[in-house]
């Protein structure tokens, strides 16, 4: 029996639900056990499509989310779905706990659902969903949906975590759609006009249809998708879309690139956390404690002091 950490890998790799909630739980507290379970599982992960789904709040993002679940299901397929939440200031945990709202899917035994904290992630999407994802990979499911608040500057997290990123809104975004910040329509890969049936709707396709006629030309023009989630209306136009954006990418070779992109951040997100453990010693907390007087006094500088903590780093032979 292979165990990684206390977990049994063999129950990870043929899906069982209590090995996989408890490999994911210890994903989230970090340390040295989790480390050695995910190295145990990486040679098995890879084989999952990963859809991104964000967007802002009340957009109905987890209502599509569900019935994108629901129809994977009855294709055959096995799926895990995240759902990031804010983390809350009180209790760490997530806050608005998206899986009450995924009541189609819940019961469903090929379905996994966990929600997230997103312990301050920009974009919601915190480094340890993305390795959450990676064990619901191992497990097995062949579609995994990483569904986000997309609040603040977020929208970047979920692109870098998914193949296809899905940027949901509703008609009343048409007026405001001209004033979003770039990242939102920069990363979407298929916009989806939620809640279609209210007014505007075609105010809102138009807009962003009109953006994405002036945008620099890509081999993938996003698609805009309309649906009412909460009838399941126009989810078959949104699979096709997800369909057609994965077949795009798979005939230039740029899915294997945007995997190895994922892949590099993370080797980034990795090293900078080790060096950011490493570097923070008593002594150099110590150092900069004692410094921060003379900040204040304005007879040192911060990069001075950033200088001397670097310079008493590489003394200690850390580097």
């Amino acid at each position: 029996m292979d165990r990684g950490a206390g977990v049994d890998i063999e129950r990870i790799l043929a899906g069982d639900r209590r090995a996989v909630a408890r490999a994911i739980s210890l994903v989230e507290t970090e340390g040295p056990e989790a480390d050695r379970l995910l190295r145990s599982l990486f040679g098995r992960t890879g084989n999952a499509y990963r859809i991104g789904i964000t967007g802002p709040p009340g957009a109905g993002k987890s209502t599509i989310t569900s019935k994108l679940a629901s129809a994977f299901r009855r294709s055959g397929h096995q799926v895990g779905i995240i759902a990031v939440d804010p983390t809350s200031p009180f209790t760490g945990g997530a806050l608005l706990g998206d899986r009450v709202r995924m009541t189609d899917v819940e019961l469903d035994d090929g379905v996994f659902i966990r929600s997230m904290a997103s312990r301050g992630s920009l974009g919601g999407l915190s480094r340890k969903a993305g390795e959450a994802a990676d064990v619901l990979d191992a497990a097995g499911k062949q579609k995994i949906l990483l569904e986000t608040v997309g609040v603040g500057q977020s929208e970047l997290d979920i692109a870098g975590a998914a193949d296809t990123t899905v940027v949901v809104l509703v008609p009343e975004s048409g007026d405001s759609i001209q004033a979003m910040k770039a990242g939102l329509m920069e990363i979407a890969d298929v916009f989806v006009i939620n809640k279609s049936d209210r007014e505007g709707a075609d105010q809102a396709v138009m807009a962003i249809q009109m953006i994405l006629h002036f945008r620099e030309r890509a081999v993938w023009m996003p698609e805009v998708v309309r649906t009412v989630a909460s009838e399941g209306r126009g989810i078959d136009d949104l699979l096709q879309a997800l369909e057609r954006h994965r077949r795009s990418l798979e005939s230039r070779g740029g899915l294997a690139e945007r995997r190895r992109n994922r892949l590099k951040r993370h080797i980034n997100d990795l090293v900078a956390e080790r060096l950011k453990k490493e570097f923070w010693s008593e002594e150099r907390d110590s150092l900069l404690g004692q410094r921060l007087e003379d900040l204040l006094r304005r007879d040192a500088n911060p990069y001075d002091i950033v200088e001397e903590l670097l310079g008493h780093f590489h003394e200690r032979g850390a580097l």
